[in-house]
């Protein structure tokens, strides 16, 4: 069964999260939607520009299996500072269906917002001081009911992996990283 993906984007998003969480889903054979909360155009935060599918604004009336956040700077707050983003975030966790960030977002977008705590989260060590102590897991990837964080770019690639699991299978997650020439236990 194809699932659908929400990864939004902004300006000064971590461009190797982003299009790490984007292939991977997609060898899956995921829908992955690009959505910018800006401008179509992005500029990422190492001055790699790129193109999002849509705005959005656009996105307001669909229903996706996962909605998961990039981070970077001024990326992160970005996504946070985005009215919609904000309402899509709340209904997919209100709808009990997967939502997951990385980098900075797990702390300035999901904290932010009241979709972490209480609960297990992790993010990129210089933002932890942002989150309640005792919800801050030290892991690569931290799964709490139906929200996934991540550390940043080194484990992105861990963290879309563990997203395929999740929305597919073991045996999912195994086949692309195959492709990908990676080992996995």
């Amino acid at each position: 069964m194809k699932k659908k993906v929400l990864v939004p984007v902004a300006q000064g998003t971590e461009e190797m999260e982003a299009i790490t969480i984007i292939d991977v889903l997609r060898r899956a054979g995921a829908t992955v939607i690009i959505a910018s909360v800006d401008k179509l155009h992005i500029k990422a935060s190492g001055g790699i520009e790129f193109k999002a599918d849509r705005l959005i604004i656009d996105c307001m009336e669909d229903s996706f299996d996962l909605i998961v956040l990039p981070g970077g700077i001024p990326g992160a707050q970005n996504l946070r500072d985005s009215k919609e983003l904000e309402i899509l975030l709340k209904r997919q966790a209100a709808q009990q269906k997967f939502y997951g960030a990385i980098c900075a977002s797990p702390a300035l977008v999901l904290h932010h917002h009241g979709l972490v705590t209480p609960g297990k989260v992790t993010c990129h060590p210089g933002f932890v001081d942002l989150i309640d102590k005792g919800n801050i897991v030290e892991q690569n990837v931290v799964i709490d009911n139906n929200c996934i964080t991540s550390r940043g770019a080194g484990t992105a690639c861990d963290f879309a992996l563990t997203l395929v699991e999740l929305l597919y299978s073991r045996e999912k997650k195994k086949q692309v990283a195959q492709g990908l020439a990676l080992v996995i236990d």
